[in-house]
């Protein structure tokens, strides 16, 4: 009997760097636009994950932001005005296997998009959800959005406005989220880090980035935050939920980096534990009848 010889193959890595993340599509965004930053930094972060675009998948809704992932080399999704989060939530459940990452704008996520931000946040399921705040709403072409500052003048508001921003770090730390972190489209490396950190953390994880219209809003700009943010000292606890609201609420300057981060059962876990509590294989015509009676 002739001896059977076993031959091992070795399956070679490929490394993948950030230009093979670009697709052949360029962005048309405004020259100087801050989401030129968050896209260098996401291609970055997704080369330092080495993630596979096949299995990769970027979900938006509507605004100049949102036309994010038809400039990145995964699978897309480009949904509705703010309804990011419940399309990335019905992509990870139907496929855990998956790395979901949702983008946007304030507008998509913070106004239209509210009502499944909180709710996102509580059932911690494990996407990533980055929001390119630039506290205006932009394709639309310059009215006051959530995020926007008191006496803030717009189209909208033109003199100034009355109502008070919301502060989305302290909303989803307060909702539930387990990552919560802000980013500077400015610091593109440093943005890349916290993607990174947000993209490997199992659970949702909120990255609101300052991202600077600098066509229509001409009061937040690269000039106001230059010396106008730092970066969070490692001495700060991210389990602490109390130190990460209050860091949320500082203004001028304003922290940049990882403000809460713990860890907590993750919305696709809970449900495939479900899944196995609930399935019987084989089950008898008996079996079926006696857990309805």
């Amino acid at each position: 009997m002739a001896e059977v010889q076993t031959i091992s193959v070795e399956t070679q890595v490929i490394q993948r760097q950030p230009k093979d993340y670009k697709s052949d599509l360029e962005p048309i965004w405004c020259p100087g636009c801050g989401d030129y930053g968050v896209l260098n930094a996401l291609f970055k972060a997704m080369s330092q994950l080495n993630l596979d675009p096949d299995q990769t998948v970027l979900v938006s809704g509507i605004g100049c932001s949102s036309r994010l992932p038809g400039f990145v080399v995964t699978y897309g999704f480009h949904g509705v005005h703010g309804r990011v989060l419940p399309v990335a939530t019905g992509i990870k459940l139907a496929n855990p296997e998956l790395t979901v990452i949702g983008v946007g704008g304030d507008g998509d996520g913070y106004s239209i998009g509210m009502g499944h931000f909180p709710h996102a946040a509580r059932r911690n399921i494990d996407i990533t959800y980055i929001v390119m705040n630039n506290q205006i709403y932009g394709l639309t072409k310059g009215q006051t959005s959530p995020t926007s500052t008191l006496g803030f003048q717009t189209k909208t508001t033109p003199f100034g406005s009355v109502e008070g921003q919301i502060n989305p770090l302290q909303l989803a730390i307060v909702s539930g989220a387990t990552f919560v972190a802000r980013g500077y489209s400015g610091m593109p490396n440093q943005l890349a880090k916290i993607f990174v950190e947000a993209i490997q953390h199992p659970g949702f994880a909120l990255v609101d980035v300052y991202s600077p219209c600098v066509t229509f809003n001409k009061v937040q700009t690269y000039d106001f935050f230059k010396g106008r943010v730092y970066e969070i000292p490692e001495t700060h606890d991210p389990t602490d939920k109390f130190a990460a609201l209050r860091l949320a609420e500082e203004e001028d300057p304003f922290p940049i980096g990882i403000l809460y981060r713990v860890q907590h059962p993750t919305l696709d876990e809970q449900v495939a534990l479900l899944k196995q509590k609930a399935y019987t294989p084989n089950p008898s015509v008996e079996q079926l009848l006696k857990r309805y009676q």
